[in-house]
């Protein structure tokens, strides 16, 4: 291959391994770890004030965000072609997103192996057409 040559697109398998993350700068490790932790380290006060208030990125506690699921919402939305993803840690808390985001975004796809029923008289969710 020559220098000047395109960088190939990665494909499925590759996405599903790499993608949503780069190699961890102090370790050089390729893959996440898995952080098992609950809370991070804020630098001040001015720091978690600018955290909390979404002026800057960053981990607050882990119910909220953390690094091991930022790794699977990057992941997941580069397999899917998308520019960003949702990760939540139960169907009641999917629910909950899909139904306070629902009247402010354009449209909604499940799963066609998705049960439940939508609250009030909203029309029925069309199921996902299978990707080719």
């Amino acid at each position: 291959m020559s220098e000047n040559a395109p960088a190939a697109t990665p494909g499925f398998a590759t996405l599903a391994i790499h993608a949503g993350t780069a190699p961890d700068p102090s370790t050089g490790a390729r893959v996440t770890p898995i952080y098992q932790t609950t809370s991070f380290v804020f630098n001040d006060a001015d720091h978690a004030a600018a955290l909390f208030g979404l002026e800057a990125f960053g981990n607050i506690y882990t119910r909220i965000m953390n690094p091991t699921q930022a790794a699977l919402e990057g992941r997941v939305a580069a397999l899917e072609g998308g520019t960003a993803a949702l990760a939540v840690a139960s169907g009641h808390a999917a629910q909950l997103v899909v139904f306070h985001t629902a009247r402010s975004i354009s449209s909604i796809t499940r799963s066609r192996n998705s049960t439940g029923t939508w609250p009030g008289p909203t029309p029925p969710i069309p199921p996902a057409s299978p990707r080719r």
